[in-house]
């Protein structure tokens, strides 16, 4: 107990003037003895007065005695609870407890997977097949004309109301399957990028060629039904989608969507590869060819995958590397890392002299080390060299790198309209089995940087090796921008398809990529969720370690009122997900493709963070056979090791299946209604109906899902009657009793509200946008998984986050797996709802869960059979607990100097309701409920956790968004006069005007937002960048009933005393009110704050090279290959007169 000596001089003072006289009069010795003893006397019975009988320790453990009893008699009375658990206690003798093998289920979730994925590299490989035989007969016919469905126009006409060529009447409709597009499952059509001709003859040829796979695609469809979009992207540019759809083009009416730098495209094309990206940044590469040289590198970039490996390199006078923690070595060209990239590349600038010989040099001993060290791809190396000329004589370079194995690959790209060194830069190609491309405009970039794709594809094609490949995890942003487009994770299947031509054999030509999408929830419904008990999940990962499908990941986050996919968001590595396998024993295991188990004692978050469970895991792991993927099952110990099974006669179980309160989890699936198309518009309930009842028996249902379903519905039957009683008493309702439900493994809920939704405080309470409280593919409900935590039959409260106290930052988007995109902006939407209403309504979101788990024990083993509990408003919390915490009007005062008798509504007070977290339920302050009461009383709470009451938890989350540090950095040197500085600025002015004359191409409109992006800067501060933090998480120590203490703040003392509230997770604090604290102690947040990494540190996390499994397959030499096909520069009229006035005038000027 810390006792202020203010509170002694306080006492002092209050003695009479008479006795110190006296004191005086005693002698100096005697008389300093005497003031020394009463001085601490006085400051004793100071204490006792000012503190310790203030406020009663017995008096606060009354009030928390009968405070209990209320509320647990409220509980009970309005949720049933007693009466549900003996229902399930009177079966226990007919059920059986069976112990959860997590190693079986894991070797069956994978082979279900396994035939899954299979099914859809079969349709593939047909489609590739009938490509190619299609192409083998086709005659190219340079004067082809031919009118095909493109996706753009179709359905459009002109002004006198005619079809529009390449449009025509092209039948849509809306389809379930297809997330409600209007699609056509016919026929498919064709999409072609703006700046492609869509007449052009290799378009027409091609499109032509590949009307053979429309009678592919329908079949695929019939006899797999569970295809989503099937494809063929073109090596010439255009995209054949099936179903066909409607493309809408831009707010500028472009359509920029090129099915060529698509990752699945890129992947299947070529096989890894490390890329060296060498960088002109000498003062000649200013203006428009700078602009052009990074679009080019961003470009280049956007072709690389996670299985490639990358470095760049700037050259000017001298050598560096953008990064130059990266200097000497490759790292992963996965999405973090290209867009840390695409950050430095823009903040390049130019000067000096360019010397593109030390460049190539260090270019090829990084690509030389890496080989010879096993790192890297381990297949394909490329330097890519973007200049605008080369003078060197750099022959020499090559003699002791490259040849005569010419074993990596060199692509040139001249920038700019200048043409003096288009032979020295094209020979550097050609001579070392690269490609050669001028690029003068920001319009040529892309098709010049997808030529190097054809050549490193050429020893496949050549070979004819058609690898299926499997593309990490990705949200498609691009595809159906403005046609409700899904923010659904998926993963696509492709594969190469060749010219199978005996007489272009050796020039190895690409047709294109076919594939097909498989969407990534619905691969994880093979590892259903009640399979896995209250805690358990699923995830998958890739040969790299990353993330495909985990509950805990986080892919989205708002920039404004969009919301965006994190630059990062397909690059979380499994260790940054469970971060307590500090070792990275069970990444490695996954990664390497082992299949076995492990344990770990973790620590989860609920409610985004804000309460901390411990608990104890087992994770079981194998291959997906066929695939680069590993699938992960993780069981909690406990009641996580258990399933009960009872069973029931299907009639007696549909009949209290069929009651208005009850409802089952849409997301699970007890039946497979996507197979059928008549079957898509039934709810998973009424498939369920029909297939017991014998309308639809040949639906696909899960058996033991439904056994236990039809049992639970049965066993919980009675609690309708109970509710509707408790309703139907009017007299006797408790108003404030919102809600009552409960759930069971099985995913059956049923609810029964006690308020009308106009007089209803929790609106969203249980309804579709409630995902956090449903059953979801992901997760049980939080209400169920707070009291699996509980002893079953304490009833556990707590207030429920409200969306402005997130742990994650308010621009981290609530992401399930589950949501669309219309979900995610409609929940976006009612969230604003809800805050404009809690601002017109004080009331809005002041609720309180009420939740107690229920059993079933045979032996001596013990599993959940559900949870049932109450919500309420915190007014009939609040109402009971002030009537409760006050002493009686005849209380005894005579004895007392302070307030008498004690209220906790009165001001010399101040009462809380705490939860086992620390966060408030109930105060005088009404803005306090939700809140962490270490941010309304700091000094409280920090005494609280040093006396052991509280023990803080520290959390990461490596998948946060920080706001970028804001610096600026000048560069400004003084003007040695007023005329040098006009000059220069007049020079500056008219050579980079004329240079633009120069470089002009009005195809470059086509890529002005190209142009746009790289032109333009946010302001730092007010950018988003991924980062790590650590937050803190608070929990009770249980085993502490009661405390009390007394704060010493500076001239005054506060007081107070906690005692837990029994059979509940709730604390009573009464603090005195009338000393604050504020200055000594400041409030305790549960703010995330930012993991700096000092630059050392940082640097090693960057270049570290996680344990990953390469793809097996390489394909990298082919003694066949026509390198000679290395490119080649067109015609191009050069303005000598203005080129030579530029120059001129520069000299001048200089």
């Amino acid at each position: 107990m810390q006792i202020a000596a203010a509170a002694g001089m306080t006492c002092w003072s209050r003695g009479n003037a008479e006795n110190a006289s006296k004191l005086d009069r005693s002698g100096p010795h005697r008389g300093k003895l005497m003031m020394l003893l009463w001085i601490i006397l006085s400051s004793s019975l100071c204490l006792m007065v000012d503190g310790q009988m203030k406020i009663s320790p017995e008096t606060v453990q009354q009030w928390a005695l009968s405070f209990g009893k209320e509320l647990s008699a409220l509980s009970s009375k309005y949720s049933g609870a007693k009466l549900l658990q003996k229902k399930y206690k009177d079966v226990e003798g007919v059920v059986k407890i069976e112990e959860v093998n997590g190693e079986e289920l894991v070797k069956k979730f994978a082979e279900e997977m396994e035939e899954m994925l299979g099914r859809k590299m079969k349709s593939v490989k047909r489609l590739a097949e009938s490509a190619e035989d299609a192409d083998l007969y086709h005659e190219y016919n340079e004067t082809l004309e031919f009118d095909y469905y493109n996706s753009l126009l179709i359905n459009s006409v002109d002004e006198d109301g005619n079809p529009v060529p390449l449009g025509g009447e092209f039948a849509l409709e809306a389809n379930e399957h297809f997330n409600n597009l209007r699609v056509s499952t016919e026929q498919s059509n064709i999409q072609v990028p703006t700046n492609v001709y869509n007449k052009d003859p290799d378009i027409l040829n091609g499109v032509y060629m590949s009307e053979a796979l429309n009678d592919v695609f329908v079949d695929n469809f019939q006899k797999d039904p569970t295809l989503t979009w099937q494809y063929f992207g073109s090596a010439t540019g255009f995209f054949r989608l099936y179903p066909g759809i409607q493309w809408i083009p831009d707010e500028n009416g472009v359509v920029t969507f090129d099915c060529r730098n698509r990752n699945w495209y890129i992947q299947a094309a070529t096989s890894p590869k490390d890329v060296v990206i060498v960088v002109d940044v000498s003062g000649s590469m200013k203006g428009l060819r700078l602009t052009i040289a990074k679009h080019t590198i961003n470009t280049i970039l956007d072709t690389l995958g996670e299985n490639d490996f990358v470095n760049i390199i700037a050259y000017s006078d001298y050598v560096r590397y953008v990064e130059p923690c990266f200097k000497g070595t490759l790292v992963q060209a996965d999405l973090d890392n290209r867009e840390h990239f695409k950050l430095l590349v823009e903040e390049l600038h130019v000067k000096g002299e360019g010397k593109v010989k030390n460049a190539m040099k260090e270019s090829f001993r990084i690509l030389n080390e890496a080989a010879a060290l096993g790192q890297g791809s381990l297949c394909n190396q490329a330097i890519m060299l973007i200049t605008d000329g080369a003078m060197e004589d750099f022959k020499d370079v090559f003699e002791n790198f490259n040849w005569p194995e010419r074993r990596v690959r060199v692509f040139t790209y001249l920038i700019g309209r200048e043409m003096t060194f288009a032979e020295n830069v094209k020979w550097i190609a050609c001579n070392n089995k690269g490609y050669y491309t001028h690029v003068s405009t920001l319009a040529d970039v892309q098709e010049n940087v997808m030529e190097y794709l054809h050549v490193l594809s050429r020893p496949m094609v050549i070979n004819h090796d058609h690898d299926i490949i499997w593309t990490e995890a990705y949200m498609d942003s691009v595809l159906f921008t403005t046609q409700a487009q899904s923010l659904l994770l998926m993963t696509s299947v492709a594969m190469p398809v060749f010219s199978k031509k005996q007489e272009t054999l050796s020039h190895g030509i690409l047709l294109g990529v076919v594939g097909t999408d498989v969407a990534l929830k619905e691969l994880m419904r093979l590892a259903p969720r009640y399979k896995l008990g209250v805690h358990g999940y699923a995830y998958l990962i890739t040969n790299n370690g990353y993330i495909l499908s985990h509950p805990e990941l986080r892919p989205l986050y708002k920039e404004g009122k969009k919301l965006k996919p994190k630059p990062n968001y397909n690059s979380v590595d499994l260790s940054e997900v469970e971060w307590e396998d500090t070792e990275e024993t069970l990444r490695t295991a996954m990664v390497k493709g082992e299949t076995g188990a492990m344990s770990l004692d973790v620590r989860t978050t609920l409610d985004k963070g804000r309460r901390v469970i411990f608990l104890k895991n087992d994770y079981f792991y194998t291959v997906i056979n066929e695939t680069p993927f590993s699938l992960g099952i993780v069981l909690t110990r406990g009641y996580g090791q258990y399933i009960f099974i009872g069973n029931v006669s299907v009639e007696e179980g549909l009949h209290d299946l069929l009651t208005p309160d009850l409802t089952i989890a849409s997301e699970w699936t007890y039946c497979e209604i996507d197979i059928d198309p008549h079957h898509r518009k039934m709810s998973q309930l009424q498939a369920v109906v029909k297939y017991l009842t014998g309308k639809e028996p040949d639906l696909d249902c899960d058996a033991l899902l439904l056994s236990q379903t039809l049992f639970d519905a049965v066993v919980t039957a009675p609690m309708e009657a109970y509710w509707t009683a408790l309703m139907l008493n009017t007299s006797s309702m408790d108003k404030g009793i919102e809600t009552v439900f409960l759930g069971t493994r099985s995913g059956l809920m049923r609810f029964q509200r006690y308020t009308g939704i106009e007089k209803r405080t929790g609106k969203s309470f249980l309804t579709s946008t409630d995902k956090e409280n449903m059953f979801t593919l992901d997760h049980f409900p939080v209400w169920y998984r707070r009291a699996a935590e509980y002893p079953a039959g304490k009833f556990l409260y707590y207030t429920p986050r409200l969306d402005t106290r997130d742990i994650f930052k308010d621009y981290e988007a609530d992401y399930s797996a589950t949501f669309s995109a219309e979900e995610l902006e409609l929940q976006a939407e009612e969230g604003g709802r809800k805050r404009r209403e809690a601002d017109d309504e004080e009331e809005a979101g002041r609720i309180a869960i009420a939740t107690t788990a229920v059993t079933v024990t045979v032996g001596k083993k013990t599993a959940i059979a559900g949870a049932i509990g109450v919500q309420m408003t915190l007014a009939l919390m609040e109402s009971r607990f002030f009537a409760i915490a006050a002493q009686p009007n005849d209380t005894d005062c005579s004895d007392v100097e302070w307030a008498c008798p004690l209220r906790c509504d009165s001001y010399e007070l101040e009462c809380y309701v705490i939860d086992n977290n620390g966060f408030v339920l109930i105060s005088k302050q009404r803005n306090d409920a939700g809140r962490f009461f270490g941010e309304v009383d700091g000094s409280v709470m920090t005494t609280l956790i040093r006396m052991g009451m509280f023990k803080r938890v520290s959390l990461f989350d490596y998948q946060a968004m920080c706001k970028m540090t804001s610096h600026s950095v000048s560069s400004a040197r003084p003007l040695l006069s007023p005329f040098y500085g006009l000059a220069s600025a007049l020079k500056w002015f008219l050579s980079n005007f004329l240079l633009f004359l120069l470089e002009f191409n009005i195809c470059g409109y086509w890529h002005m937002d190209n142009f746009a992006e790289a032109s333009a800067h946010k302001k730092r501060g007010d950018i988003l960048q991924p980062c790590d933090t650590e937050y803190p998480s608070f929990v009770y120590e249980p085993s502490v009933k009661e405390t009390n203490s007394i704060i010493k703040c500076g001239r005054c003392q506060k007081m107070f005393v906690m005692h837990q509230i029994p059979e509940t997770n709730l604390l009573m604090l009464v603090v005195q009110a009338d000393c604050d604290c504020s200055r000594q102690y400041p409030p305790i947040t549960m703010e995330p704050s930012e993991v700096k990494y000092i630059l050392c540190v940082k640097c090693d996390r960057m270049r570290s090279q996680k344990v990953r499994r390469r793809p097996e397959s390489c394909h990298a030499y082919h003694e066949q290959e026509n390198a000679n096909d290395c490119g080649g520069a067109s015609a191009i009229s050069l303005s000598a007169a203005l080129f030579l006035t530029c120059l001129s005038f520069s000299k001048l000027v200089s």
